[in-house]
C-alpha cells in the first residue's frame, strides 16, 4: 500500500513539473519570437508594500476596446451623465456578461499600435495587423497581458517615466510584457 502511495505522490509531482516547464518554454518562446508591438500607457501608479515595488499599468487602448464592446457606456442623459456614471449597468461587464476576444492593432512607424478593431479570435489579420488577447473584468477595466510590472526595490524612480509598454505577441494572440519605454520609446 505504502508503495502505490508514494508511486502516485512521486508520479503527481513529476506531472506537476512538466506541465509547469511546458509553460515557462511556451512564455520563453512567445519572449524570444514574438513580434514586438508598443502600447501606449494611461497614467495610473499606484504602489503595494505588500507585495514590494511595482506598476499598475493600464493601456490607452483599453478604452477603445471598452468603447467597442459596449458603445452604450458612452451615452448620455442630454445633461452630460454617462450610462456608467449614472450606474446605468448593474452587470460588472455590461449587459452580455465579461467577454474575452482579440484587440486587433496596427503598429505605427515607431511600432505602437493603434486600434483597428475587436474579433473573439486571432485569425484573420490583415498585412500589418497583430492581434492581442484580452479580458474584460469589470465595466471599466480590461486586462491586457497582465497588468503590473514588477521591478526591484527601490528602482521606482528608473521606471516613472514609462509611457509605454513593449509587448512580445504570439501567433495564438498571447502577449508578455518584455519591458517598459519612455516617451521617446527608449527601454527603461
Amino acid at each position: 500500500m505504502t508503495h502505490w502511495r508514494n508511486l502516485l505522490l512521486w508520479g503527481g509531482l513529476l506531472l506537476a513539473l512538466v506541465v509547469a516547464n511546458l509553460g515557462i518554454r511556451g512564455h520563453e518562446r512567445t519572449l524570444s519570437d514574438g513580434r514586438v508591438v508598443l502600447l501606449e500607457l494611461a497614467p495610473v501608479d499606484p504602489r503595494s508594500l505588500m507585495q514590494g515595488d511595482y506598476m499598475v499599468l493600464r493601456f490607452a487602448v483599453d478604452e477603445a476596446i471598452l468603447d467597442a464592446l459596449h458603445p452604450e457606456r458612452r451615452s448620455d442623459d442630454g445633461m452630460g451623465n454617462s450610462a456608467a456614471a449614472l450606474g446605468g449597468m448593474d452587470e460588472p461587464c455590461g449587459p452580455k456578461g465579461c467577454r474575452d476576444g482579440y484587440v486587433v492593432v496596427v503598429p505605427d512607424r515607431e511600432g505602437v499600435g493603434r486600434f483597428v478593431r475587436i474579433q473573439d479570435a486571432p485569425q484573420p489579420l490583415a498585412d500589418g495587423e497583430i492581434a492581442v488577447r484580452f479580458r474584460e473584468r469589470d465595466w471599466w477595466r480590461v486586462v491586457i497581458a497582465g497588468n503590473s510590472w514588477f521591478f526591484p526595490e527601490g528602482q521606482a524612480k528608473r521606471y516613472e517615466p514609462a509611457r509605454y509598454a513593449e509587448l512580445r505577441v504570439a501567433a495564438d494572440g498571447t502577449a508578455l510584457i518584455a519591458g517598459l519605454r519612455d516617451d521617446k520609446r527608449k527601454p527603461l
